[in-house]
């Protein structure tokens, strides 16, 4: 694929974003699989731990690909990346179309799991570095209106899919129809996002009059790995993620349990909602915190989103049981911490690190993230069973589970506070200042 055009003259850069957004919004379908558990399960006979295999095999290709896929995805481009996207996360759809028309389960763990799973990590990270150009003076609040597309594909992408399943069917021949419906259909929305995605001119001016060129610190995805800077980082996005997932992954059952003995307890549907508003909420904090972060700096975001988020856990562990209200208001806070958490650490990165291969180690440092949705839900999820085999119920059931997160937020917290610039040994010059810097990339 030919590199993305450069921007002609008067071209606004405020069309990059939507650019972004249609490949984000496309891609956070991943946290509606849920939609199609139920159905799978009964059509294709399998239990709840195999049903959940194709998300869990995907969110390990997202990390797996964003690591590896990362220079390649600064060396050619975002609408190169973008295209890969394109490609394997539709594709996953229709392999999964034919694997669950011949009921063929593996056939839907290898496409929506694994090339799926490709499309994700790729698409997660292709629109990064561009942004941060064209926004040099607003990164947070670009790299924001992105992610955020992730963290709301799911609010479209559930009612649509579960109408499709009412329409369809949820035999193996209708839930074939909804995966193919779904891979044609984002194949259509990520096109315009590659059609759009347009690179800054190289005199560096937008159409607004910002300048887009690299200038400061810039570092080489190779360097930055041996730097300090970069593993506080990684501790700092995999604690605060870790926290965020926790009541996540847990969310219905978990506010269910804690109101089991009042005079009130929470039905289904409301336990339904309560899921709605934290997805709401996670939505809302990548797009809400990461444009704060622009005005009072990415080290003291990341004491809001650990310190007071430590907070509210402990809110939760000591007068969770006694308020509705205050249980919902600490959750909710915590998961808008959760996405702004993801939608800030990019520009953290390159004000640590430059624009120069900044989507090469934004995709390094997800690493943290698939870390962090393996540890947040096993520690809820195995406390809360040791806890209920023991006889205990209730808010006992995570008591401890909350005091273990309170501490990880902790250790973030001086994590983020122990990190500093970058040492000038680490530096190399833009790309554009000097051509052989291009041996600095990683293989």
């Amino acid at each position: 694929m030919s590199s993305p055009p450069v921007a002609p003259p008067g071209w606004s850069r405020w069309l990059v974003p939507p650019a972004a957004l249609s490949v984000h919004l496309s891609i956070g379908q991943a946290y509606a699989w849920s939609v199609f558990k139920p159905p799978l399960e009964s059509a294709l006979h399998l239990d709840g731990t195999q049903s959940a295999l194709p998300f869990q095999l995907a969110i390990v290709m997202l990390g797996l690909s964003a690591a590896f896929g990362g220079t390649l995805v600064e060396r050619n481009g975002p609408r190169w990346a973008m295209t890969v996207a394109l490609v394997c996360f539709s594709s996953g759809f229709l392999i999964s179309a034919l694997g669950a028309q011949t009921q063929q389960y593996w056939l839907i763990v290898l496409g929506y799991g694994f090339v799926g799973g490709i499309g994700l990590g790729i698409g997660y990270i292709s629109p990064v570095s561009t942004l941060m150009k064209w926004f040099p003076d607003r990164p947070g609040m670009a790299t924001g209106i992105a992610i955020m597309g992730f963290g709301g594909g799911a609010l479209i992408a559930s009612p649509w899919s579960a109408q499709m399943l009412e329409s369809f069917g949820t035999g193996h021949s209708g839930i074939a129809l909804a995966f193919l419906v779904h891979g044609l259909v984002y194949a259509v929305f990520m096109t315009l996002g590659v059609l759009l995605v347009r690179v800054p001119r190289p005199d560096g001016r937008t159409k607004s009059g910002t300048d887009t060129a690299a200038v400061g610190v810039q570092v080489s995805a190779r360097s930055a790995l041996r730097t300090p800077q970069f593993w506080f980082l990684w501790v700092v996005l995999c604690t605060n993620v870790t926290a965020g997932i926790g009541i996540l992954e847990k969310a219905a059952p978990m506010i269910t349990d804690f109101f089991a003995d009042s005079s009130t307890p929470v039905s289904v549907s409301a336990a339904a909602g309560f899921v709605a508003l934290l997805s709401a909420a996670n939505m809302a904090g990548r797009i809400g915190w990461s444009s704060t972060s622009d005005l009072i700096g990415r080290k003291n975001i990341y004491r809001v989103y650990l310190g007071v988020g430590a907070l509210m856990y402990l809110v939760l562990a000591l007068f969770g049981d006694t308020s509705k209200p205050l249980f919902v208001l600490c959750a909710l806070v915590v998961l808008s911490f959760y996405g702004g958490g993801f939608a800030t650490v990019p520009a953290y990165l390159k004000d640590l690190f430059g624009t120069y291969q900044v989507g090469a180690i934004h995709g390094r440092l997800l690493t943290a993230w698939s870390t962090a949705g393996v540890l947040g839900p096993l520690i809820v999820n195995w406390i809360a069973d040791r806890q209920e085999g023991a006889g205990k119920h209730g808010p006992a059931l995570y008591g401890l589970s909350f005091s273990i997160m309170i501490g990880l937020l902790l250790v973030g917290f001086v994590a983020n506070e122990l990190i500093r610039p970058v040492h000038p040994r680490h530096h190399v010059p833009a790309p554009k200042e000097a051509p052989d810097a291009q041996r600095e990339q990683p293989a």
